[in-house]
């Protein structure tokens, strides 16, 4: 096999510490399920935690905490269906122990990711004192072709002695979440009802149901050898084993190939999810058939996104996209899933879906619009638990919850652990009501991206609204101000949870909430403006929307309130009363203060007390929104928002910001390219190492950070290419950055598929495809519009 060392990723050794980063950055998925990069000789432990996880299939249970019951639900780690032992037994010699990575006779280990097949190869190289070599490689494939299949082939080749390999394959059910270090005081245990059994064909079974969710999960395994051999079969009530004697030499490998079908109960097209598994990996076809298949599949993926960045800035943001495309690919489409902040890839954030589409939608809008529409219609699906949210809120119209799972109801814990100090503390993110606002962009910035005209003006047109409604009702008039404010909210931040010494949780009129909430109602009322007036009449009928309560959106968007201080817009209202950090004094006593958070409150202080953000908060409105968006989003409010001010206000959080989340680097590399700031490259570059490199300390082994990988790769497409793909066709706007002075990508505009943007210094390529199409418009800056026909390039000097 060639490889193309610009298409793989590599360990070349065997590193117990970084085992598990390892397993998460090398997970293989189709947007159904995935199955961690794990090594199939072993089981969960300190150092290896094999993992298999489907979209959408949360479990939910109670644990007690600090002497308080809590309920959370997960995303439910499903039985390990890549198991496999092995020892050798040298002619007349005893057999020799079971081998794993961690084995003392382990002389070489290598694992190689090939991203443009998304196949997965581990090769262990083995040797036993007396001379006896046994090179071992296990290939895995999840399917892409075919959402329900995964294979493992596993080939044994023999040096120095000649006689048999022992192999155990096996299903284990016996496996719960406990891969997150701090969730394991929390009850792991979702799966029950286990059964197992075999079937002709070499075929183990396995089914079992989620604890209280009661999901139906069957799975199917598929053995073979070659050469033949019978196995010698059992099962116990969690979990079957296949064993065979396979004869081997020097010359004569010996291969055994596992494949998985795995079926559901959230499967539309399967009655009998257990019938329905064993079926399909009777009928698989070989391994070589189904990795040329998947191979096949993953061609057209990459084919529909094209990017190319040289160096290794491209190598990683080809790793990103490609983990993307395992979580959310086309197969997404048609399941009722959100996007996880953590991939299929761990167990971190409970599987949970946040806000992440903000950094992820721009993307798929843009190469898959049909994955980023469904997508929005998990939000949709979920409208009515939003709304029912907001009623026991005491409000009105539709209040999303930070975290959403299966149902749309409020999943954020209500405790949270600090490992520093070891105390369970009070969880207020649910207070982040902002997630609303983020609902609602997407839904905008979809239909303007795509021309999807029928989702706005249907499903789309209901979240927006109802939205709207929430922040119209949310917003209490202040006489002193005569302004409107929204009152006991977190903002993007995280850290402020509180004022200092207050006795409720929450800050006031967080600057970020207030303006997006304003953009919300704005956009609400344009949609109500050009929406067809039989569509206008009937959102209005069915929600009750008279005109007064329509003229009390039109004044709230415009007046409410945004605090300054010192001349920047503030985070918060008393944001700048609070008092200044010794930075410099925290990082040499700690070295790494991503997490001030726990620091502070291990030595019994509280980060409230500070001017100190974990993440960009104000400066999330600078990735949101271009600069002359902010600044008219501003003047509709009432302020002046020149460069000097926005210059200002970049510059005073960038000094106050600790960076505890990997979106923090993304967002201020973001903003500082836009305004040519010298900065700019240092934090894209933290972004793009954020996981690769493993910065937050541990935590991509617990699950990869979708939305900073999707958010890398969207920096280069739209962030410094300037690039809003709209209405009036393809607006381009470069914002050079030195450090990728020239790349390529492909997009779709305008109904146009696979339109080409070529970036070299001081030019721009646009390319069309041939079809029946018109000509697709491009706008530079200086609204300079340029008609490029299907089947031509055109060259433009910037």
């Amino acid at each position: 096999m060639t490889v193309d060392p610009g298409w793989t990723w590599r360990y070349d050794r065997y590193a117990p510490d970084r085992e598990r980063l390892v397993e998460a950055l090398c997970t293989l998925g189709n947007g159904r399920f995935a199955t961690r990069g794990s090594a199939p000789e072993c089981r969960a432990d300190a150092t290896h935690y094999p993992g298999t996880y489907l979209a959408g299939c949360y479990d939910r249970r109670t644990s007690t905490v600090a002497g308080v019951q809590v309920t959370n639900e997960d995303l439910v780690n499903l039985p390990d269906w890549t198991w496999l032992r092995y020892r050798c037994l040298p002619d007349g010699e005893p057999p020799g122990a079971w081998l794993t990575p961690d084995s003392a006779d382990l002389c070489h280990s290598d694992v190689l990711l090939d991203l443009r097949t998304g196949t997965l190869t581990r090769s262990l190289h083995y040797q036993d004192p007396a001379g006896h070599g046994l090179r071992v490689s296990h290939t895995r494939i999840v399917h892409m072709g075919d959402p329900r299949l995964a294979a493992q082939c596993t080939s044994f080749h023999a040096y120095g002695w000649s006689g048999a390999v022992d192999v155990r394959a096996g299903l284990d059910g016996t496996v719960t979440n406990s891969g997150v270090e701090r969730y394991r005081n929390l009850e792991g245990h979702h799966l029950t009802g286990h059964r197992t059994g075999f079937r002709p064909g070499g075929v183990a079974w396995l089914s079992c149901r989620t604890a209280e969710s009661g999901i139906r999960v069957a799975l199917a395994v598929r053995t073979t050898t070659e050469p033949a051999c019978p196995a010698a079969e059992s099962s116990a009530r969690a979990g079957t084993v296949q064993t065979y004697r396979l004869p081997i030499a020097a010359r004569r490998s010996v291969r055994v190939v596992k494949t998985l079908a795995l079926c559901t109960s959230r499967d539309r097209d399967t009655a009998d999810p257990l019938r329905a598994a064993i079926a399909a990996a009777g009928r698989a076809g070989s391994f070589p058939e189904l990795r040329s298949a998947h191979a096949a599949a993953w061609q057209l993926l990459w084919k529909q996104g094209e990017l190319y960045v040289p160096g290794e800035v491209g190598h990683i943001l080809r790793l990103h996209r490609f983990h993307l495309l395992q979580t959310l690919s086309p197969h997404t489409a048609d399941l009722d899933v959100g996007v996880p902040a953590r991939g299929l890839h761990g167990e971190a954030y409970r599987g949970h879906v946040f806000w992440d589409e903000l950094f992820v939608l721009p993307h798929l809008s843009l190469h898959f619009p049909e994955v980023a529409r469904g997508l929005l219609l998990y939000r949709h699906r979920r409208l009515p638990a939003a709304r029912a949210a907001a009623r026991r809120a005491g409000a009105v119209g539709a209040m999303y919850p930070w975290q959403s799972a299966s149902s749309g109801r409020e999943e954020t814990q209500e405790m949270h652990l600090n490992p520093r100090s070891g105390r369970w503390l009070p969880d207020h993110s649910r207070l982040q009501h902002h997630v609303n606002s983020a609902v609602a962009y997407n839904v905008w910035r979809y239909a303007q991206t795509t021309g999807d005209l029928a989702f706005p003006h249907a499903q789309g047109a209901e979240i927006l609204l109802e939205t709207a409604r929430y922040w119209a009702a949310a917003a209490a008039f202040d006489p002193a101000t005569r302004r409107y404010r929204i009152r006991g909210v977190v903002g993007p931040d995280e850290y402020h949870d509180a004022y200092p010494d207050a006795a409720t949780p929450g800050i006031d009129d967080n600057a970020y909430t207030n303006v997006t909430a304003a953009w919300v109602l704005a956009r609400a009322l344009d949609l109500l403006d050009r929406l067809p007036a039989v569509r206008r009449g009937e959102l209005r009928e069915h929600m009750g929307l008279d005109g007064t309560e329509l003229t009390r959106w039109e004044d709230v968007s415009r007046r409410l309130y945004v605090p300054f201080h010192q001349g920047v817009v503030s985070q918060f209202d008393g944001y700048g009363d609070l008092a200044e950090l010794d930075w410099e004094a925290l990082r040499a006593r700690y070295g790494d203060i991503r997490r001030l958070d726990r620091i502070l409150e291990a030595e019994g202080d509280t980060v409230n007390r500070y001017q100190a953000s974990k993440q960009a908060d104000v400066l999330m409105l600078g990735y949101l929104f271009r600069p002359p968006e902010l600044h008219d989003l501003f003047a509709r409010l009432g302020h002046r928002l020149d460069d000097a001010v926005w210059r200002g206000t970049v510059d005073h959080y960038l000094r106050r910001t600790s960076h505890g989340s990997t979106l923090s680097s993304l967002v201020h590399g973001w903003v500082l390219a836009r305004l040519k700031g010298a900065d700019a490259w240092r934090h894209c570059e933290e972004a793009l190492l954020a996981d690769v490199a493993d910065i937050q300390g541990g935590t991509t082994g617990e699950g990869i950070h979708l939305g900073a990988m999707a958010g890398t790769v969207d920096l280069v497409e739209r962030g410094i290419t300037g690039l809003e793909a709209g209405p009036d066709g393809l607006r381009v706007a470069p914002v050079p950055l030195a450090e990728i002075p020239r790349f390529a990508f492909t997009v779709c505009a305008q109904g146009h598929r696979g339109v080409r943007v070529r970036v070299l210094p001081g030019r721009l390529a646009v390319r069309v495809p041939p079809s029946p199409l018109g000509p697709l418009t491009v706008v530079l800056p200086g609204e300079r519009r340029f008609r490029v026909v299907p089947g031509e390039e055109r060259w433009f000097r910037l």
